[in-house]
């Protein structure tokens, strides 16, 4: 995804179109002919498929801002991009304005498939409310599409932030919801971790020019929390600097007694494989090599759900090195963030390891 291609779409405006517009939270606008609408809470989505190649265009609820859209454009393209794809080529804009809006963008690409994807995120922030649309392509010419779909939005300057709903539930549980000091609801009910969390960690090279440097790989941590109180931890470390794979995968039981979280193990071991030799793609193994020491730890957490405005993150703190979250400094707590995925799994299994969850939408209680 290259500069100009970046600078051109923002210097369209947030004005009016002649075609039939939809609305959608504070912004109208006309989605690209015959594509496919998908709604959701926090979202509107517009896809088309040709054959191999596919295109999307999603519009995400207005938020309270920051008051500086570099924080706005920054956070939204952790929370909605970041924290469910390993991004690499990571580029953004300065900030631009229009109409009274300040608008920014971020870019880059991402797999699917072993298919790169070019992703685009630009926000719109008044100083008091923000909205961002994101832009998935596989093909040059649905670039068109965003085009003509930004050219088209209208937003309403003087709409006011909706204050974040309590999301706690109440199914014979104990639910203790507050608001921390950044406004964010929290949680710590069993029923609220029921569901699939993520933790994605990116390595990176340090910082080039103002810009951190990628370089595809990843350390991936996952837990699957079911409802009759079993769960499954995986974790896959691909990373540049190293020649190998490294997995874990872990099973047992899990209990929450008021905020505290128990993770007890059954069974679980870790590996290391070869990489793919012939394309070095990230999502593809080698060879298995040989086994990893592993020990099965039973530990218990603190945690805390923190809900805020493009979904749900679960610390888990820790008070002591475990084989799950590695080692911290001597007499410090840590805490490990992972983020609710209502999606499929961010990890594929090495060859010949089924865990029953391949191809089967995860649990989506995670309230």
């Amino acid at each position: 995804m290259n500069k100009i291609f970046l600078s051109l779409v923002l210097l369209y405006s947030a004005i009016s179109s002649v075609a039939q517009k939809q609305s959608f939270d504070i912004a109208s606008f006309s989605p690209p002919d015959g594509w496919t609408k998908e709604l959701k809470e926090d979202f509107v989505s517009f896809s088309r498929i040709d054959g191999a190649s596919w295109g999307q265009i999603a519009v995400y609820k207005s938020r309270q801002s920051s008051g500086n859209i570099e924080e706005d454009a920054l956070k939204d393209w952790q929370d909605i991009v970041l924290a469910v794809h390993t991004v690499e080529s990571e580029d953004k804009t300065t900030a631009k304005s229009a109409e009274g809006w300040q608008v920014m963008s971020y870019s880059g690409v991402w797999q699917y498939n072993s298919t790169n994807v070019a992703t685009l995120l630009t926000t719109y922030s008044n100083g008091n409310i923000c909205i961002s649309v994101l832009w998935n392509g596989t093909a040059k010419p649905y670039m068109q599409n965003l085009k003509d779909f930004i050219a088209s939005i209208d937003l309403d300057v003087n709409a006011t932030p909706v204050q974040q709903k309590d999301t706690g539930n109440n199914e014979g549980n104990s639910n203790q919801n507050t608001t921390n000091s950044n406004g964010e609801t929290t949680s710590s009910s069993s029923s609220s971790i029921v569901g699939a969390w993520i933790n994605n960690f990116r390595e990176d090279r340090g910082f080039i020019n103002g810009y951190r440097m990628y370089t595809g790989g990843y350390m991936k941590k996952e837990y699957v929390f079911k409802e009759d109180g079993s769960y499954i931890f995986r974790q896959k470390d691909w990373l540049a600097s190293r020649d190998n794979i490294y997995f874990v995968y872990e099973t047992g039981k899990w209990v929450v007694n008021g905020n505290q979280l128990t993770i007890t193990p059954d069974k679980g071991k870790a590996g290391w494989w070869n990489k793919d030799k012939i394309g070095n793609t990230t999502d593809k193994w080698g060879a298995y090599q040989k086994a990893a020491k592993y020990i099965l730890e039973k530990t218990t957490y603190t945690f805390e759900l923190q809900i805020s405005d493009y979904g749900r993150n679960l610390l888990l703190n820790y008070s002591k090195a475990t084989e799950r979250d590695g080692d911290h400094p001597a007499g410090n707590g840590q805490y490990t963030s992972y983020h609710f995925d209502k999606g499929k799994s961010i990890i594929n299994n090495p060859p010949g390891l089924i865990t029953g969850f391949e191809n089967k939408v995860l649990p989506k209680r995670g309230n």
